[in-house]
């Protein structure tokens, strides 16, 4: 344990403006005073000796006792903050407040153990709840160290038979800008003549930082009702979780403050708390007995962005409580929009925070992918309303509970509003092929890892990943397609109608489903798929029937002698869909894994599944030939899941590496989305290994001529600037104009750089569909006069998803000094926003020209990156994944490996998991491409041909 003291060093800076501040303060704690207790008179209690000594310190693991449960929370703040800067008035970024937590003594102690980060606790009372007999404070303790623990010793014993204590804190805090906890955030208000600075306090409490805002019991369990008020300035408006009880006008040091009172939460964690205050205004839909809100900037409300979140909000709402039996248990419903936030969103109950880009959409401006974000962060937020904050995880060790049932449901959500969409089949694209890529790595996690092994911020912050997301969706896709989606839907009834207000495990759901319906061995099959890290790959030998499994894993380094229970569907020629549960490690012999003569097998029919299949050499060859001769035949899901399946078990050394390139062939003749979209992702890891090699130049020349078709299957659609109907024609024409512009397609390059020119021009008539994939093309083959342009319409742009697709298309240059010019603008919050950082950093690592730069550049800066974007849920562990992607080199495995001995005394943090997971992918990656380079420019070459 470090060593405590009692005022953290990070706020010794404040002193000054804690000092100007005091009179005022002093005065704020007489209102609050009032606001908050009428004392009663205090009566004598007995007094009790105890009989065992107590202990001192620290408790032995960074989890929090369990003599004391918090019951309520009594909170107080004030934020001192201008909304809109006076003149001549400086900026005071800071809030004070207090907090009483009434506490449940359950064994007696006479140590209290809570949470308090980066605050200054200036005042700690501990009195009788009954009596209101004050227990005096012999030592209060902030441990500067990853427990975060607040520590007050006290001179008397609480007494442990349920009796209630009240535990008053007062403190003060900075509102720094980093995104977390409770925090500034800086916009631009458009006036007649120039841009007004706008201020706002926002909050990020999830994970842990609750404690950064008051001294509390920051652990998912801990659950109490919180009864908030806020004092502001006149000319704001608060905003928390539960509708506002009252608003009162106080006077303090001559200026009039406003002091707004909430109702009562229900029990609920502390992450699940939200703060704000701002200037918004909101767009309001009625609905039952209360009403939707959507709050954003004012000109943003008015421009009609709010219009489609105000659509589908009352849609998808509607739909769960419909499907889950249960009514939304709040009165009140609001969703934020704010210009600065770390995560895409956040589920806080009754007050949903987002990303402009998750919840606001222009027509005519914003493009069909932004509408489909939108609509699933909606989803995936509202469906934590269940999953998460009515029922929640008991730790983060089953954090996916959470996540991974609020990604899945997201898609039945989102399915529900635009059905035209056919989501539901993009989620094998979206969540199930990414979760398995990550969770292929030796260094991927269970879904479900113990809690001794889950303990510190870092190691719950690295859990927010694509094992809980979209592992987590993957999985429960997979039970309720084993046991149907009635039975499932019983079964989550059950769940939340039993842990409504509680907190639960996995073991509770197993064992709803299985009471809700008639599978008795849901817990046995699920056992493996939550506590077991990885997945199986199953190999089928179609001649002698032969079936077995193991773990998959990209780089083998031994046997892991893994079983899972795998629900298995399968057809062959015939289309005939059959299932079983394969239990066994084999090789097991299964006839009807043997097809009639002449005939192929497929299994795992849709993707339902969380797993690969391996087939033996004679019937990949027929797979390959029915995709050449009749694709049609084969589903469209598993057209798209053979191509991934393919490249994967080559990059794990099943197959031969030329295999999963003939699997690409057919799509000459291949319109739909899902297949192109698996290959192309796919085919980026040998653009990444080889883009700076021989093999790259008849490389492109094969994909020039495999995309020729496709793009001129959407050529009509391009030139007269209008959409196709369906989703994923929409999303496979900018696959087109993609992959033909950046393959140097000719009549591509041509047409993105003149409509590029006519927007220079003053006249833009790209489709909103296309331009990232437009502004990047032209970006590329432009010149800095073309890069400032994009810039200047960059920072003039009003509506973040415009931004946001100029953002990335800056990244596109080929011009080195341009894009260390534009690394560098990210350390300038006036420039790129701090949320907006890692993003920006990755898309020029992605970029050929750039990979170098950026690497030399974050470690150059880590000390500052990490400080700055390493906590919360703004994990810098994607930022080390994706500039690191490339690597295939020893010299870049040792430069890795040097950047981990170089801040190991101090540790990686949150990076920590991303960085074990870069080496061990580059060590993959070099034996890779050792074996297979020559096999890979031989293929290309041949295949490059014009036949």
């Amino acid at each position: 344990m470090g060593k405590g003291v009692y005022i953290s060093k990070g706020l010794a800076i404040a002193t000054v403006v804690v000092t100007v501040s005091a009179i005022c303060g002093i005065v704020l704690m007489v209102v609050m005073y009032q606001l908050q207790i009428e004392k009663e008179r205090p009566i004598r209690p007995p007094t009790f000796a105890p009989t065992t000594p107590f202990p001192t310190g620290p408790p032995p693991s960074l989890r929090l006792p369990d003599s004391l449960v918090p019951e309520s929370y009594n909170i107080f703040l004030q934020p001192y903050l201008y909304v809109e800067l006076p003149n001549a008035t400086d900026q005071t970024p800071f809030f004070k407040g207090n907090s009483t937590v009434r506490l449940k003594c359950m064994k007696n102690t006479r140590s209290i153990f809570l949470h308090a980060l980066q605050l200054n606790v200036t005042k700690v009372v501990m009195t009788h709840s009954v009596t209101g007999k004050n227990i005096g404070v012999e030592k209060a303790t902030l441990h500067e160290n990853e427990s975060n623990f607040f520590e007050i010793q006290l001179k008397d014993v609480l007494i442990g038979n349920e009796s209630y204590y009240d535990l008053f804190t007062e403190f003060e805090g900075q509102l720094l800008d980093d995104l977390a906890g409770l925090y500034m955030s800086q916009y631009s208000k458009n006036t007649s003549d120039e841009k007004e600075k706008r201020f706002l306090v926002a909050s990020q409490m999830q994970p842990t930082d609750a404690r950064k805002v008051f001294p509390c019991f920051d652990e998912p369990a801990m659950k109490a009702v919180f009864n908030v008020t806020i004092i502001h300035r006149s000319d704001t408006k608060a905003q928390s979780n539960s509708k506002i009880d009252s608003e009162i006008i106080v006077d303090i040091d001559g200026e009039q403050w406003v002091a707004t009172k909430f109702v009562p939460t229900p029990r609920m964690s502390t992450y699940l708390l939200a703060f704000t205050v701002n200037g918004f205004e909101s767009e309001d839909t009625d609905y039952g007995h209360m009403k939707i809100k959507i709050f954003a900037r004012p000109e943003a409300v008015k421009a009609g962005h709010a219009d489609y979140a105000s659509i589908i909000t009352p849609k998808i709402l509607k739909f769960y409580e419909d499907r889950f039996n249960l009514s939304y248990p709040l009165f009140k419903l609001d969703q934020i929009a704010l210009p600065d936030f770390g995560a895409g969103a956040m589920e806080n109950w009754g007050l949903i925070m987002y990303r402009e880009t998750a919840l606001l959409y222009e027509e005519h401006v914003s493009s069909t992918s932004n509408k489909e974000w939108v609509a699933t962060v909606i989803a995936h937020e509202l469906a934590h309303q269940w999953f998460g904050n009515l029922v929640t995880m008991k730790w983060w060790n089953n954090l996916w509970l959470n996540e991974g049932f609020a990604t899945y449901m997201s898609y039945l959500g989102v399915d529900h509003v635009e059905p035209d969409w056919n989501i539901r089949d993009l989620i094998v694209l979206k969540e199930i092929q990414p979760a398995m890529e990550v969770d292929s790595l030796n260094s991927s996690h269970p879904l479900s890892s113990t809690e001794a092994e889950v303990q510190t911020p870092s190691d719950i912050s690295n859990l927010f990943d694509g094992i809980s997301y979209s592992k987590g969706a993957a999985v429960l896709r997979m039970l309720s397609d084993y046991i149907g989606e009635s039975n499932f839907f019983a079964g989550l009834k059950r769940y939340l109608q039993i842990y409504k207000y509680r907190n639960a495990e996995y073991a509770d759901l197993w064992k709803c489903m299985e009471e809700a319906s008639i599978y008795n061995d849901i817990q046995s099959i699920m056992k493996g798929w939550t506590e077991q890290v990885g997945y199986p790959v199953i190999t089928i030998n179609t001649t002698s029937g032969e079936v077995s499994q193991e773990r998959f894993v990209l780089n083998q380094t031994g046997g892991y002698g893994l079983v899972w229970q795998v629900p298995i569907k399968y057809m062959s020629t015939d289309l005939k869909v059959l299932d079983e549960l394969f239990k066994e490690k084999g090789p097991v012999r299964k006839p009807n894994f043997i097809p009639k003569p002449g005939q192929w097998l497929l299994v795992n029919i849709n993707c339902t599944g969380y797993y690969r299949v391996n087939y033996n050499e004679d019937n990949w060859n027929k797979l390959i030939d029915q995709l050449e001769t009749n694709h049609d035949y084969i589903p469209l899901i598993n057209r798209g899941q053979l191509i991934d399946d393919a490249f994967n078990l080559a990059r794990a050394k099943y197959i031969n590496v030329t295999l999963p390139l003939k699997t690409t062939k057919y799509l000459i003749n291949e319109t739909e989305y899902i297949p192109w979209e698996s290959a192309l992702n796919n085919l980026q890891f040998f653009i990444l290994m080889f883009d700076r090699s021989e093999i790259y130049g008849p490389m492109q020349k094969y994909l020039r001529k495999q995309v020729s078709p496709l793009y001129n299957y959407f050529q009509n659609y391009t030139e007269n600037a209008t959409i196709p109907e369906k989703l994923t024609d929409q999303y496979n024409q900018i696959n087109a104009i993609s992959v033909a512009c950046s393959n140097d397609v000719p009549e591509c390059t041509e047409m993105a750089t003149k409509l590029f020119q006519e927007w220079r021009n003053g006249t833009n008539r790209i489709p909103p569909n296309l331009k990232s994939t437009i502004y990047c093309s032209a970006i590329a083959s432009g010149d800095e006069d073309d890069w400032d342009f994009a810039w200047k319409q960059y920072e003039a742009a009003t509506i973040a998803t415009e931004k946001d697709k100029l953002r990335y298309a800056l990244s596109c240059t080929k011009k080195i000094w341009l894009l260390n010019r534009y690394l560098e603008y990210t350390l300038d919050p006036t420039k790129i926003r701090k949320m907006d950082v890692v993003s920006t950093i990755n898309h020029i690592a992605r970029n050929v020209a750039g990979q170098a730069l950026a690497w030399d550049f974050i470690r150059a800066h880590w000390t500052q990156i990490s400080q700055d974007y390493g906590g919360g849920l703004m994990s810098v562990g994607s930022l080390i994944d994706e500039v690191t992607e490339r690597f295939s080199s020893e010299f870049e495995l040792q430069q890795l490996k040097q950047f981990q001995r170089d801040y190991d005394e101090d540790g990686m943090g949150p990076a920590t998991r991303a960085l074990e997971q870069a080496i061990e992918r580059t060590e993959a990656n070099i034996q890779w491409v050792k074996e297979n380079k020559q096999t890979v420019l031989n293929w290309f070459l041949q295949e490059s041909q014009v036949h």
